[in-house]
């Protein structure tokens, strides 16, 4: 009977995994490039087909490498001999422009094929969330977190796109489910584990740095709690997980080590001087020595982390490590800078610290919004019981004997979420993404306690009326956990294909998401080709001969329009006194010019569209092409 139930169960996930596969795999297909994808695309094939690192220094290899390595059983022309190659420093977005869409290549072809090395990653993840919420929750509760992200409109939106985000999710996942493991099992098949798959966290998206600090922590709190119960060798503990650092390293190191093979030295320290230029300042003779006086200011000493990578690049044996610690400190770089972005009415550069919490409201469905809270509410009331009861020093010793692996999970949610929340990035939902099936498994953990109802006790008339009452709670419990769950599907499927656009009811829906927040939220370039399909195939009465256009993606209108799309900003004035009647804009690029501008952000006047907002009203076009795209009929 257990057997069959465990087959029926992994039955359920298979379905979840075939799914999920068939969404992003349509989607792939339908979906124009992203604006992020025009960079890694390209990359990915430098780093697999010519085993150089040249572009996109501010990701780790492994999802472009993986996105990219489809791409070698095809015949398609690279145009290393154009300067966004050979001269630019990090060229990668004129040459992505140049490899798909303007070296007679089948630019679809390339961008689906990219694409099916990221649906892999995502299904892979789907499974893993499984397994382990398999050990946590038992096999049929585990099926709830596993559903809940395979569902998830965010989770099917940039799960088959050529971006790190789920990339960085997985390894994540898979680096503290196995540093899990190797706490309680300190084997040396764990060990093993733990490194690699912190390894191939690193090599997934910077960001991933953070399970360094947070591994060293639950490790002193793993150790105190241990030793409070029995004897160990607290020795044996710090070696191994010195010895899984190491392991990441090596990792870290062979797969740098392959992608720069055939990276020019010269051309890679050139890069690198001009890439950490302004570093922490930029470069001071005073500092070269990078000694350590105190009476040097902070971000003096941090640029001597620029000068030892420079340093690095010269050396042939270290400059793999160089070009690792190159894009750490760019993306430390970017973090610090932040992103200009429309959030809320305002356009800043400079982030708004309740930007994620807004938009995880916004995005994430109502349905597991509700057993988010839910639990929530049901873990507080719980917290404050047991502290009432044991104290809190007894009651956190007794979540930490009977959940050290939620606890864990937890630990590694609030630490990201402060951090993210911290930082001035605000790159949209999918940041958040690594968190995700975390929240999901916490959640579900609390409702499944919620939903057990202890046996009634007493003579028989307590055990009858107790038992029908137990009975009633618990009917009405699984019709409430059983309708959410339905919601939640319904809220999936009547959302596609317009998975990146969608937001819940109280973020305004699908349609009306942009109001609050755009960019990866909203519009990222997805509907490039819906807008193909909407000129060459215009609405009854309407004849499109040519249309001025204002992109924000990764795709090309004259690629897949020719001389049917005219380039268009702001700055060229109405383009019908040039005789093109139709104009179209995205919504990303309507909000940046129409924002109101934070104190100090600079923003043109001929770059807001005031003149086509003079003769009518910018929100209310004639036509869209998916969601994203607004199409005026001048």
């Amino acid at each position: 009977m257990e057997r069959t139930s465990k087959i029926f169960q992994w039955l359920l996930v298979g379905l979840f995994v075939l799914s999920a596969f068939l969404f992003m795999f349509r989607l792939a297909v339908q979906d124009s490039a992203t604006m992020d994808e025009l960079a890694h695309i390209p990359a990915g094939y430098g780093y697999v087909k010519y085993l150089d690192y040249r572009l996109n220094h501010e990701h780790p290899p492994l999802v472009k490498a993986i996105a990219a390595f489809p791409l070698l059983f095809q015949k398609f022309n690279f145009p290393t001999e154009s300067s966004a190659w050979q001269t630019d420093v990090n060229g990668q977005w004129e040459m992505g422009t140049k490899f798909i869409y303007q070296s007679n290549n089948d630019a679809d072809k390339i961008i689906v094929l990219s694409r099916i090395g990221p649906i892999i990653l995502t299904l892979i993840l789907i499974v893993f969330i499984y397994i382990f919420s398999q050990e946590l929750l038992g096999g049929w509760w585990a099926l709830l977190p596993t559903f809940l992200f395979a569902f998830s409109p965010t989770v099917l939106a940039h799960g088959h796109y050529v971006t790190t985000d789920i990339g960085a999710a997985l390894g994540i996942f898979i680096a503290l489910y196995y540093f899990l493991k190797f706490l309680f099992k300190p084997n040396i098949k764990y060990v093993l584990l733990a490194g690699l798959t912190l390894g191939i966290a690193s090599l997934m998206k910077f960001s991933t740095v953070l399970l360094i600090p947070i591994f060293i922590f639950l490790l002193i709190i793993f150790l105190i709690w241990k030793i409070r119960k029995e004897k160990i060798s607290i020795f044996d503990y710090l070696f191994k997980t010195l010895f899984i650092f190491i392991i990441s390293c090596v990792l870290i190191y062979i797969f740098y080590f392959i992608f720069t093979f055939n990276y020019p030295p010269g051309k890679q320290l050139t890069d690198s001087q001009f890439l950490l230029n302004s570093f922490a300042g930029g470069p001071d003779p005073a500092f070269k020595s990078c000694q350590f006086k105190s009476n040097i200011p902070l971000p003096n000493r941090i640029r001597c982390l620029a000068e030892i990578d420079i340093l690095m690049t010269q050396n042939k044996i270290l400059r793999p490590l160089a070009q690792y610690l190159l894009g750490v400190l760019t993306n430390l770089q970017r973090s610090s800078f932040g992103h200009t972005d429309y959030f809320m009415g305002e356009v800043s550069a400079g982030g708004w610290r309740y930007y994620f919490p807004t938009v995880f409201a916004f995005k994430e469905p109502l349905p597991s919004l509700i057993f988010i809270a839910l639990a929530l509410l049901i873990a507080i009331i719980s917290i404050i019981k047991n502290i009432k009861n044991s104290g809190i020093k007894q009651s956190f010793l007794n979540y930490l004997g009977t959940d050290f692996e939620l606890f864990s999970i937890l630990t590694f949610v609030i630490f990201y979420w402060a951090y993210s929340i911290k930082s001035p990035l605000n790159i949209g939902f999918r940041h958040l993404l690594p968190t995700l099936p975390f929240i999901y498994i916490l959640s579900i953990d609390v409702i499944k306690k919620w939903w057990i109802i202890g046996k009634p006790s007493g003579n028989i008339m307590k055990i009858v009326f107790g038992s029908l009452k137990k009975l009633l709670i618990s009917s009405l419990k699984t019709i409430l956990i059983t309708g959410l769950v339905i919601w939640f599907l319904l809220e999936t499927v009547l959302s596609y294909p317009y998975f990146l656009s969608y937001f819940n009811q109280i973020g305004g829906g699908i349609w009306n998401g942009y109001k609050y927040v755009v960019d990866s939220n909203y519009d990222w370039g997805q509907d490039l080709k819906r807008f193909k399909d909407f000129v060459e195939n215009p609405p009854a009465g309407e004849k499109i001969n040519k249309i001025a256009i204002d992109y924000f993606g990764g795709g090309n209108p004259k690629y897949y329009l020719g001389n049917k799309a005219e380039y268009w900003w702001s700055a060229k004035g109405n383009p019908k006194e040039e005789g093109i009647n139709y104009l179209a804009l995205s919504i990303h690029t309507i909000q940046i010019a129409s924002g109101k501008t934070h104190p100090g952000l600079i923003r043109n006047p001929e770059d807001e569209y005031l003149w086509l907002k003079n003769i009518r009203d910018i929100y209310k076009p004639d036509f869209k092409a998916g969601t994203s795209i607004f199409i005026y009929k001048l």
